[in-house]
């Protein structure tokens, strides 16, 4: 992407620019026919056609606006939506970006080019920076703006408080639009990524399903007897051994076999621990 060339500084009126907002279209949809296959696929494409979205701001006026909104904004909605697009989120998303602005203790020379670029190893999600530089003046400076880009896609909401250890279904939330930038987990797009599975915690009404608040359900405790099965090409062997730890389905678990060798496996099922060489 060519960096444009701004125009001079010059007096400029405060505005607040919060670009790429758009209204939800139809690549909700195609989302969920894609994520759950023909069975079910119209019960959730209604369901998406009818999102609430979860916790949404207001519109409302910017109290300190930036005078830098005008100048970057069309640079930097094209650079988000870049990345975006390049990212690996396998769906399209929306972006709300809010341009911040630069320490006031600051004194700049005047400059007649200013050129914004994206510093190094900088994602532009939540809050972020971007570098500007003059390339035309008495003196050549180089500064950073904060910006705020908030992400918006598929998820979704618990309709009531769910206690910890208390199994997810299919009652329990609802498909929402929500912020994915909001933390650092991982929004739970698929429905498979959270029923079956339990709260690590205890949760709220109204809280999106994230990576780091559901588990894998418990099928064994610390110093359960255990088959671990050994599976190679052609060929599957088993031991009995003792869990060194809690077994979830799914997930890695360390066994020792009676030689008292230790191995890590992934659990199968209550009496199961897989290792795949």
């Amino acid at each position: 992407m060519d960096t444009p060339r701004l125009p001079p500084i010059g007096p400029l009126r405060p505005r607040h620019r919060a670009g790429g907002a758009s209204v939800r279209s139809a690549w909700l949809r195609s989302l969920w026919l894609r994520s759950v296959g023909r069975r079910g696929s119209l019960l959730f494409a209604l369901m998406v056609a009818m999102l609430p979205v979860a916790g949404a701001p207001a519109a409302a006026a910017s109290a300190t606006p930036s005078p830098w909104g005008a100048l970057v904004g069309p640079w930097l909605d094209a650079t988000v939506n870049a990345q975006l697009r390049a990212g690996e989120a396998p769906l399209p998303l929306r972006a709300e970006v809010e341009v911040g602005t630069l320490d006031p203790r600051l004194r700049l020379a005047p400059c007649q080019r200013v050129e914004p670029y994206l510093p190094p190893q900088t994602r532009l999600w939540g809050r972020s920076r971007i570098g500007l530089r003059c390339t035309a003046g008495p003196v050549a400076w180089n500064v950073f703006l904060p910006v705020t880009v908030r992400v918006w896609g598929p998820g979704w909401v618990l309709r009531r408080p769910v206690a910890p250890g208390e199994a997810l279904g299919p009652e329990h939330a609802e498909a929402a639009e929500v912020e994915w930038t909001a933390q650092r987990d991982t929004v739970l797009v698929r429905p498979e990524d959270w029923q079956g599975r339990e709260a690590a915690r205890g949760l709220a009404a109204g809280q999106v399903l994230r990576t780091g608040v559901v588990r894998a359900p418990q099928v064994f405790e610390t110093g359960a007897t255990v088959r671990l099965r050994v599976e190679g090409r052609g060929f599957v062997l088993t031991a009995v051994g003792e869990a060194l730890g809690h077994g979830r389905l799914g997930e890695p678990v360390r066994v020792r076999l009676p030689s008292k060798r230790v191995l890590t496996g992934t659990v199968i099922d209550a009496e199961t621990v897989a290792l795949p060489l």
